[in-house]
């Protein structure tokens, strides 16, 4: 499936679906501060470095800062989440993961532009599969997002084309009603979050 297709519904939706954005990261930073400082100080005593900062691919692979909470030990080697070692993962990373916390963050680079609340996950720099897969859907075309249909779906730890195809599939049937329903059903715990695969 091409973007290209569904391409106007978004267009027609962006300008909206960006006013909401920026409501929603606002009232989203707001409402999370004293959890955002509980857990930047819980996690400061645990390994010392709250904070993790990392190259990502924007739209139209814009590189941009992405920010989250360090949910893994600083030692680790920067990989896609499901290739790491599940030893990599901090006691209390597990939780954040689990939870979706360690997303809250990336309310500010919503804010700033560089997301959506609602878009394709960011891809790694080093990702190339899964850039080549995207280029040719055209999933580039739009901001990443915090969450999408592939995080509630549970394929976006899945092969570089399913996860294409259904950041595609995703695009083009954007609206403003899906945007809220990707939201509600991520809020509402649909998706396992950033899991690292376990070992045997």
């Amino acid at each position: 499936m091409n973007v290209n297709s569904g391409k106007c519904c978004y267009v027609t939706n962006r300008y909206i679906i960006r006013f909401f954005d920026l409501v929603l990261s606002i009232l989203g930073l707001i409402f999370f501060t004293p959890a955002m400082v509980l857990i930047f100080f819980l996690i400061l005593i645990e390994i010392r470095a709250p904070i993790f900062w990392q190259k990502r691919l924007g739209q139209n692979q814009t590189p941009f800062t992405l920010i989250k909470f360090r949910t893994m030990k600083t030692t680790t080697v920067s990989v896609a989440t499901h290739l790491a070692h599940p030893d990599s993962v901090t006691y209390f990373g597990g939780f954040l993961r689990r939870t979706k916390l360690d997303e809250v963050p990336q309310l500010w680079n919503v804010l700033r532009g560089e997301m959506s609340l609602v878009g394709p996950r960011p891809s790694l720099m080093s990702q190339t599969e899964v850039i080549e897969a995207r280029q040719k859907l055209g999933v580039f075309s739009v901001r990443p997002g915090i969450t999408g249909l592939a995080q509630i779906k549970g394929v976006d730890m899945s092969t570089p084309k399913l996860l294409a195809e259904t950041d595609a599939e995703m695009i083009s049937g954007m609206s403003v009603t899906n945007y809220f329903k990707y939201i509600l059903l991520t809020l509402t715990g649909h998706g396992l979050g950033d899991l690292v695969k376990k070992t045997k």
